[in-house]
């Protein structure tokens, strides 16, 4: 967990190194941004199945998506990388985040060539992951500038969060004393997706994670739950967002169960098939 005032905006900094479980993962969306530093070999990320995988030799950045990622990973891999919270990436970003909606650039895009490559050599020398942390975190606060409306959507995102999704949001702007339009406005260039999207994306967050894998499901029951119309409107959604229906996804879970137990990465990302 990063220091103030980098914790309200960052859920983690992490280290990953070693063989990933599955050459390719898919990454369903989530209600959140990341960082990737990238120390190893390049790694390929393609942004919807229309779309050619694209190459990431210094790493990538990502900020809250609307479809799922699939990332497809060498052998080896070694990197460090930041999971921000929604807004997170706004303080760091030169571009309006819904520029990079669904549209993964290269870390170089957003901090330059020069500056990424100097960052790149301080962590590849670094003495271990948590000097690497360390190192990250520093870069993290020598980046962090001041973003105008961030308190708004950053108070608007925690009411979605606290209540999954769950919440009306023409209320939200009601209660913030700002229009709809202007609402949507700022979470567009801050977050890259209005408050709904961002509402629906914290509902099925909640409701994937509320399912065991290892035990039967009652799909009507969760649905109902979550909140959604019907077991039909929440098949749709999940399909809209991880591009597999519930059931199927359900198969994929417990074979990454099945075939790699206590993995680290085991919870959201799942094997591509």
């Amino acid at each position: 967990m990063p220091r103030p005032p980098l914790d309200g905006l960052i859920d983690d900094l992490y280290h990953l190194a070693g063989a990933p479980p599955y050459v390719r993962l898919t990454l369903p969306p989530m209600p959140g941004a990341f960082l990737i530093v990238n120390l190893g070999p390049p790694f390929r990320i393609r942004a919807g199945a229309e779309i050619e995988a694209a190459e990431y030799a210094d790493g990538c950045v990502v900020t809250t998506p609307t479809r799922a990622l699939e990332f497809g990973y060498p052998p080896g891999t070694r990197s460090v990388g930041v999971h921000f919270k929604p807004w997170g990436p706004a303080q760091f970003l030169p571009m309006p985040a819904a520029e990079l909606c669904d549209r993964p650039v290269t870390l170089e895009q957003v901090w330059g060539r020069q500056a990424v490559a100097e960052l790149r050599d301080r962590l590849a020398t670094a003495d271990g992951p948590q000097e690497m942390l360390t190192l990250l975190e520093e870069e993290l606060m020598r980046r962090l500038r001041e973003t105008a409306g961030l308190g708004l959507v950053r108070h608007t995102s925690g009411v979605l969060a606290a209540t999954g999704g769950a919440v009306a949001i023409g209320g939200l702007s009601v209660a913030a004393g700002v229009s709809s339009t202007h609402l949507a406005q700022r979470f567009k260039q801050l977050v890259g997706v209005t408050p709904k999207r961002l509402a629906r994306t914290y509902r099925l967050t909640a409701t994937v994670f509320a399912i065991d894998p290892a035990g039967p499901v009652d799909w009507g029951a969760l649905a109902g739950g979550a909140g959604y119309f019907d077991q039909a409107h929440f098949g749709h959604e999940f399909r809209e967002f991880t591009g597999l229906t519930p059931t199927r996804y359900l198969e994929v879970r417990r074979r990454f169960l099945r075939e790699h137990p206590g993995h680290a990465l085991d919870g959201w990302p799942l094997p591509a098939d």
